[in-house]
């Protein structure tokens, strides 16, 4: 459940009630009046019907500057609210905002940022070197990589150019760092090449493709659920960054084949997570507010769903083609 309060002029009073009651609201009531005229008022609301009074509350207080929506989460509420009889208004129980607020700061580049991956190619190299599964995994939880993805795939499904291009810049330099910084540890680090950890993440098949696909949906699902901690289980099996790490150490070493097995499986993994979580971000209805823009994000993200499945076949396609070499 959410608490949704709302801060407007206090003659928009019975149009607020109106969309609480449209929108099956558990509970509506007024709050204090503040001095300045406008009147506080808090609805109750199932997650399932937040968004779409969010949508209608927006529409009737833009055109005060001064209005404001603030959305609380609700831990507990008594008496236990029976089931609501009207249908559902949106498959995402988290609100679009919310999923907004979470997603689009992982697509800042800045210092955090660059720290986080600078230390998680760190603790990638020395765990896929040494042939260390825990270390490996500490770096893949941490995954700086996956954020911009996401971001990614948010703007697109939302037709937010902005954060599109933020993602792409921030996903090029998290990655260009990553490869940069794991050649440098190549060339100046001698190690033996036949850590399992280190090779594994050369070896790239058709499964690889279905592993990321479903990780991807998975990640896509638990952030539009607010069942957050599903990430970190997406973020091991799908990490983007040990991949990227050895692609650099390879070249590093001089192992151009294996850094190409590498480099196939980073591409596998970034082009299956972007086509798979804006996949579902169609399917839950995540879209812009207004019908016009609602549009123009559905034609885009038609192109990108088309461009990354045109990505998944050529992929797959050398996949085969590699393995048949090899085998």
């Amino acid at each position: 459940m959410k608490l949704v309060e709302v801060i407007a002029n206090e003659e928009l009073t019975e149009t607020v009630s109106d969309i609480a009651k449209r929108n099956a609201a558990l509970d509506f009531r007024l709050a204090q009046k503040l001095d300045d005229g406008r009147q506080a008022m808090r609805i109750l609301l199932q997650d399932e019907n937040v968004q779409a009074t969010l949508d209608g509350l927006q529409t009737v207080i833009s055109s005060q500057p001064n209005a404001r929506l603030i959305v609380f989460p609700v831990e507990a509420a008594l008496p236990l609210p029976t089931k609501s009889a009207t249908p559902k208004t949106s498959a995402s129980s988290t609100s679009r905002e919310a999923l907004y607020d979470a997603v689009s700061k992982n697509a800042v580049l800045d210092s955090n940022f660059i720290v986080l991956v600078v230390l998680s190619t760190l603790v990638a190299a020395i765990g896929l070197i040494k042939d260390n599964v825990a270390v490996v995994i500490g770096a893949m939880v941490i995954a700086p990589l996956l954020g911009p993805n996401l971001a990614l795939a948010l703007g697109t499904a939302l037709g937010d150019l902005q954060l599109i291009r933020k993602s792409i810049v921030t996903n090029l330099a998290g990655m260009a760092l990553t490869v940069v910084l794991s050649i440098i540890l190549g060339v100046l680090w001698p190690f033996a090449i036949h850590s399992h950890e280190l090779m594994s993440r050369t070896d790239v098949g058709l499964d690889s493709l279905a592993l990321a696909l479903a990780s991807g949906a998975a990640a896509a699902l638990s952030l539009s659920t607010g069942l957050s901690s599903v990430l970190v289980g997406v973020m091991v099996a799908v990490a983007l960054l040990p991949p990227a790490a050895t692609f650099g150490l390879m070249l590093g070493h001089g192992e151009v084949q294996l850094a190409l097995g590498a480099l196939l499986l980073l591409a596998a993994n970034v082009v299956c997570v972007n086509l798979a979580t804006k996949v579902v971000f169609m399917v839950k209805g995540i879209s812009p507010r207004t019908w016009f823009m609602k549009e123009k994000a559905r034609r885009r993200m038609y192109i990108y769903i088309a461009l990354w499945l045109f990505s998944l076949l050529v992929l797959a396609v050398v996949i085969y083609l590699r393995g048949n070499m090899q085998g």
